[in-house]
């Protein structure tokens, strides 16, 4: 692990960490080194430089939402009246006061961000996206996806995939 320009350059030890820590957040240190091949302290080290460095962004539980209360998972497709810069960001800050809104990205193509809710049932979906209307954010229109039920769900990135090794 080396800084670099306030960055650190992971090396296949820290994406080792990484890997284990997001699918296995509660694992012990003394565990966690065990499983990269490092001792406690060293792994420890590493964890927390890159904690520090951000690329950790917290430790959390998977909820099996399913099982605590009936919920549907929405997504939407926004569009937003004029596409200034200021409209974009007036949007993107607006939406964080929305706990019902899991993830939003901005995207390419037909509309301008995909949203993906979570409500009780459809008609508290709708009050929430009539109050999200009601707040004047610049949506001009939207459409809906009701999910039927969840097929894959991840545990974390591929890491593996994502990131180029160096040729041995």
């Amino acid at each position: 692990m080396k800084h670099r320009g306030g960055t650190i350059r992971l090396d296949r030890l820290d994406l080792k960490i990484l890997a284990t820590l997001q699918t296995a957040g509660r694992i012990s240190n003394l565990d966690l080194a065990d499983t990269v091949g490092l001792s406690a302290t060293p792994c420890m080290q590493r964890v927390r430089r890159m904690e520090a460095a951000g690329y950790i962004g917290g430790y959390g539980a998977q909820l099996a939402i399913d099982r605590i209360c009936r919920n549907i998972v929405v997504f939407t497709e926004i569009t937003l009246r004029n596409h200034r810069r200021e409209d974009f960001l007036k949007f993107e800050r607006g939406i964080e006061a929305i706990p019902q809104i899991l993830n939003c990205f901005l995207v390419t193509g037909g509309y301008d961000y995909l949203a993906q809710f979570i409500a009780q049932d459809i008609h508290d979906y709708q009050t929430t996206v009539e109050s999200l209307l009601d707040r004047d954010l610049g949506v001009d229109k939207y459409f809906s996806y009701v999910t039927i039920k969840q097929v894959k769900r991840s545990t974390g990135y591929p890491l593996g995939e994502l990131i180029e090794q160096p040729e041995s």
